[in-house]
């Protein structure tokens, strides 16, 4: 009889999903390719719950050949393809294929969600969600594709008799194109542009894969200054629109917008002042704009929102400010892992900026990017697998300004700062607009070295004032 649940990968959404499981009683294995010695601490630890892991094992079908007659089905994590060969072999044997995010669906459906996409900013908006329900006394988890796996918090729900008042998840297109199934009650679109089209390939498969989440929701929020999602209206499930820009005239029909004078508005009836949000940038306002649209309908009044949001400082490495060095103002804005959410960090900062970029490159459109950089910068240093792509790209507009190329973020922050200094530049921003993988295991650990640097180079506090 198959008996045995095979986990993929020791990554948080794997480790999440594999403690699930065993708690349920299952008999779990988790196959991880990589042999790193940092592994052999996490290892020990869920052996010692029950949860057997086999490092240096490739997802190729001989990995699962000592059990593979035994194996009632496969858990992967997000970073998978969901039409990887090895999985297809194995769904060919009857094996079962499954998301982390599945696993956790169904543990976790009784409860309220708000499932959150979007291509950029839906990171921003479960972190301001979540702080503002937080605030009025409902319990919020926040996780998914942001902060803990689905699966850890459907963990901690199986064993605590308090029960969430409201789920705050952040879902990838990785993760959605998995799980079909997922129904929240509110679902937000943010906004979507060209991304992760070296896994999803056209834009069309993309945009389906987030648009089945708003219609498989109770009451869907979209973002109507997007003009994807503008321009595909009529064919999106009804729902609330969010708007800034009220008087464009393919905007009129919105249900919440700002006015002329800063005031959100809902359906003409002012609720509180937009000044209260202290993080810079028009796509803040947008982000804004959804979570009271979404904070409304469960039920905060106005003011109760409007005092919640007083105290939101932000995203770390999302437009994150780190404080001013030597008088310029350096922003972390590590998350910026494409064209678009890069332009947005920079058209946020004050003028003049030297701009850190590089990585691993994406698919997409750099037009904006590369607007943004000639509107707003004195220098870009990049560095990186993509540097000297990215550095042929900003050749090709004339760019007026220094351009550098190092081999590491730390080489690059020092001719930064020595570009800032010189050009007089107010502002220093970390905006990559390429993913980490390049030199990093994320987006977070590259965000937490450029702090690291900056904090190692404030030698004193008249150089470095973290107000």
């Amino acid at each position: 009889m198959k008996s045995k649940i095979v986990v993929i990968g020791l990554g948080r959404s794997g480790i999440g999903a594999a403690r699930l499981l065993n708690s349920e009683g299952q008999e779990v294995i988790i196959l991880e390719s990589s042999k790193n010695p940092r592994l052999k601490s996490e290892q020990e630890a869920l052996k010692r719950e029950g949860i057997q892991v086999e490092t240096g094992k490739p997802l190729e079908l001989l990995s699962f050949q000592p059990w593979l007659d035994q194996i009632k089905s496969v858990v992967i994590s997000p970073a998978i393809p969901w039409d990887h060969k090895t999985l297809d072999e194995l769904r060919m044997l009857g094996v079962e294929v499954k998301g982390e995010i599945n696993i956790a669906w169904e543990r976790l459906k009784h409860f309220p969600w708000v499932g959150i996409t979007g291509t950029n900013g839906k990171t921003t908006v479960t972190h301001m969600l979540r702080h503002v329900l937080e605030l009025n006394k409902l319990n919020a988890p926040m996780g998914g594709n942001v902060g803990i796996s689905a699966a850890e918090i459907a963990l901690e729900y199986r064993e605590k008799t308090k029960q969430p008042d409201w789920l705050i998840m952040e879902l990838s297109s990785y993760q959605l194109e998995t799980a079909p199934e997922i129904s929240p009650t509110i679902g937000i679109w943010t906004n979507l542009t060209p991304d992760h089209l070296e896994r999803h390939k056209t834009l069309e498969t993309y945009s389906h894969i987030k648009r089945r989440l708003l219609e498989n929701s109770e009451t869907c929020i979209y973002n109507g200054d997007d003009e994807f999602l503008k321009q595909h209206r009529a064919k999106s499930k009804q729902g609330i629109w969010v708007s800034t820009k009220k008087g464009d005239s393919s905007n009129k029909q919105v249900d919440f917008w700002i006015s002329e004078t800063g005031m959100i508005i809902e359906k003409g009836k002012e609720l509180f002042d937009s000044s209260v949000l202290e993080i810079p940038g028009n796509h803040n306002k947008q982000n804004l704009l959804m979570v009271t649209a979404a904070a409304r309908h469960i039920g905060l009044s106005g003011t109760s929102i409007h005092q919640s949001l007083k105290s939101f400082k932000g995203v770390p490495h999302r437009l994150e400010k780190l404080g001013n060095l030597h008088g310029i103002k350096i922003f972390n804005d590590s998350k910026a892992t494409n064209y678009e959410s890069a332009s947005m960090g920079i058209s946020s900062v004050p003028a003049t900026t030297v701009i850190i970029a590089g990585g691993q490159a994406k698919e997409g459109n750099a037009n904006r990017w590369l607007h943004q950089i000639n509107k707003k910068a004195c220098g870009i240093v990049l560095f990186g697998e993509s540097g000297d792509y990215l550095k042929e790209l900003v050749i090709s507009t004339n760019f007026k300004g220094v351009i550098q190329y190092c081999e590491n973020l730390n080489q690059a922050v020092n001719v930064a700062i020595e570009i800032g200094l010189t050009r007089k530049a107010k502002s220093l921003i970390l905006s990559p607009a390429c993913a980490s993988f390049d030199q990093y295991q994320d987006y977070e650990e590259r965000g937490e070295h450029f702090r690291k640097i900056i904090n190692n180079l404030s030698s004193s506090k008249s150089q470095f004032d973290i107000n």
